[in-house]
């Protein structure tokens, strides 16, 4: 295997430019300031005290660095694996004890070690199961359950944690009454800060401002001994290489919640290099590279207390508007991380939580796509209607529960769309041998004795019946004066051993009522498909044709060739043929 595919580091590195150097380090200096307070934040989406959302931005932006494939790809904690975490590991452990956190490391390690498991057996393709309407439907109702969560440090009130908006809404409504209101008024102030500074400052980093100015708050007026929770301590130093913890039972609980990360965290990281690297064309994104690489992120993360991480989108945008060329930019905003970890964590003793929770609610109400179901709605009625499962399942039953259905919904309407594929009736432009679908020109020529037709889908045991069945239903009725059924082959990907005995028994049943059968447009492997089967054996070989004219004319040849040769004889002397 090629070393340098392996470690694209030692690709792109030897070639390394001069003029790229300003670019990332000012882009690395700019992720390294938004990632430490939205890591910290993204920590208390997992339940996990803030610091692990510093170690999480450390090793595995190094070890991405390494052997990533996008230049751009900010690597750190993000707000949809942090509510998975917190939804995963709740069940088993008490948010905030040792034990949680030894479990959200395991799960690092878990989610990392099945990364690199598919990246090795190439199995990138998988991410494709999930549909852009079952991936929006997830997105917006996680968004909506992992802002909500936040209400409790927005109001400064005790909430029980949940997966189930309505349970949150409901408690919420209760606690009303106790709101503390110098929490409240932060927070909203927050959120109101960091939306004008997006706005009109776009390039000022929005959460470092608002976390300065809360600080500075707090620490002159003293608002921690007025109510305001603050996060207190945070340690300082870097994390030491410590093993996770290991338990059969435990990693058996964990498993589903690990596969579901591990899926989930690919495609966030796939979709969106893939989008930055569209406007780079000195690069290419390798899927299976990439599984690779946030894999090892991860697992290696682990054994440095990290939790797991993927790609961000919003980082990744700044990433690349900084002036970002290669994975040093983000060498430089894991040094920052590093230097905060051992010189600046007491400067955040006096931050509120109410901020945190601020941070948060801004960047995933972010996530939620208005437009999208909107253009469902009026263009794909199905499409719409497995957003809309999903996004209800995520939001009422569970997150699990709504990735799970998101997957069924994906897979059952690909088996739906290919049982039952589109069929088109073909007829000729007059004068002519382009055969077109009568159902979408007018004034094409349709004979009544040659029925054209075109499957538009490989053949399997799934649509075998539905082939046959249209068949039959156009068949039946011109009993009599149809002679000829030409299957337009063109769109044929694949035949499988169900869908060739289904060819073979309808084949015979529609010579026994003196219809003939024969293919066009066939594709090679189709044909050597057939060969093997015995189709070809059965049917004759002058059944198959290249093209459907000939079939046409050698039908004409065969049932009178006097009149064939006449009606070439006309098509000439009109100019026609």
């Amino acid at each position: 295997m090629n070393i340098k595919r392996l470690v694209p580091i030692l690709d792109w590195l030897p070639q390394y430019k001069k003029n790229y150097f300003k670019g990332d380090v000012s882009a690395g200096l700019t992720v390294g300031i938004m990632l430490i307070p939205q890591g910290m934040a993204y920590a208390y989406i997992a339940g996990l005290p803030p610091v692990y959302g510093l170690y999480a931005a450390l090793v595995p932006q190094i070890i991405y660095a390494f052997l990533g494939t996008s230049r751009q790809l900010s690597v750190g904690p993000v707000a949809m694996d942090s509510l998975l975490v917190a939804s995963g590991v709740s069940l088993i452990a008490a948010t905030g004890s040792d034990q949680y956190i030894a479990l959200a490391v395991l799960l690092a390690f878990m989610m990392g070690a099945l990364q690199l498991l598919f990246g090795v057996l190439r199995l990138g393709f998988l991410v494709n199961f999930l549909s852009r309407p079952v991936i929006s439907g997830f997105t917006s109702a996680a968004a909506l359950i992992i802002g909500f969560n936040q209400l409790k440090h927005l109001m400064g009130v005790t909430l029980p944690r949940s997966n189930q908006v309505h349970e949150i809404l409901f408690q919420a409504v209760l606690k009303v009454s106790d709101i503390h209101w110098t929490t409240f008024a932060i927070g909203l102030g927050g959120i109101v800060v960091i939306r004008w500074v997006k706005k009109y400052k776009k390039n000022v980093p929005a959460a470092l401002v608002v976390v300065v100015l809360s600080i500075l708050v707090v620490y002159i007026f003293r608002l921690d001994l007025a109510g305001v929770k603050i996060i207190q301590d945070v340690p300082s130093g870097l994390p030491m290489p410590t093993l996770p913890l290991f338990d059969l039972d435990i990693i058996s609980q964990l498993f589903p919640i690990a596969l579901t990360l591990a899926f989930i965290a690919f495609m966030e990281a796939i979709s969106v290099a893939k989008a930055v690297q569209a406007k780079h064309k000195y690069y290419e994104i390798d899927p299976n590279q990439e599984l690779i690489a946030l894999g090892a992120a991860n697992l290696l993360g682990a054994f440095f207390k990290s939790y797991p991480g993927t790609g961000g989108f919003s980082r990744t945008a700044v990433n690349d508007q900084g002036g970002a060329k290669t994975g040093v930019a983000a060498l430089v905003s894991a040094a920052l991380v590093a230097l905060t970890l051992l010189f600046l964590t007491p400067l955040f003793y006096y931050l509120p939580q109410a901020v945190l929770a601020s941070m948060i609610m801004v960047a995933v109400f972010g996530l939620i796509d208005l437009n999208y179901p909107k253009a469902l709605w009026s263009t794909k009625k199905d499409e719409f209607l497995m957003f809309t499962i999903t996004f209800i399942t995520t939001l009422t039953v569970g997150i699990r529960e709504g990735i799970f259905a998101g997957v069924v919904l994906s897979l059952l309407a690909m088996i739906y769309r290919t049982t039952r594929p589109h069929v088109a009736i073909l007829g000729a432009f007059k004068g002519t041998h382009e055969y077109r679908n009568v159902a979408r020109y007018d004034g094409l020529v349709v004979r009544n004795d040659v029925l054209i037709l075109r499957y538009d889908a490989s053949l399997y045991f799934a649509n075998a019946n539905h082939f046959r069945d249209t068949v039959r239903q156009l068949v039946n009725p011109n009993l009599g004066v149809l002679e000829l059924v030409i299957v337009n082959a063109e769109s044929i990907g694949n035949v499988d051993s169900s869908a060739a005995q289904m060819l073979k028994e309808l084949f015979t049943e529609l010579e026994a009522q003196g219809v003939g059968l024969n293919f066009s447009n066939i594709k090679g492997p189709v044909r050597d498909y057939f060969a093997q089967s015995g189709l070809t054996a059965l049917m004759g070989k002058d059944k198959f044709f290249l093209d459907v004219q000939s079939a046409v004319d050698a039908f004409d040849q065969k049932k009178s060739p006097w009149v064939m040769r006449s009606n070439q004889y006309a098509q000439q002397v009109n100019g026609t043929f």
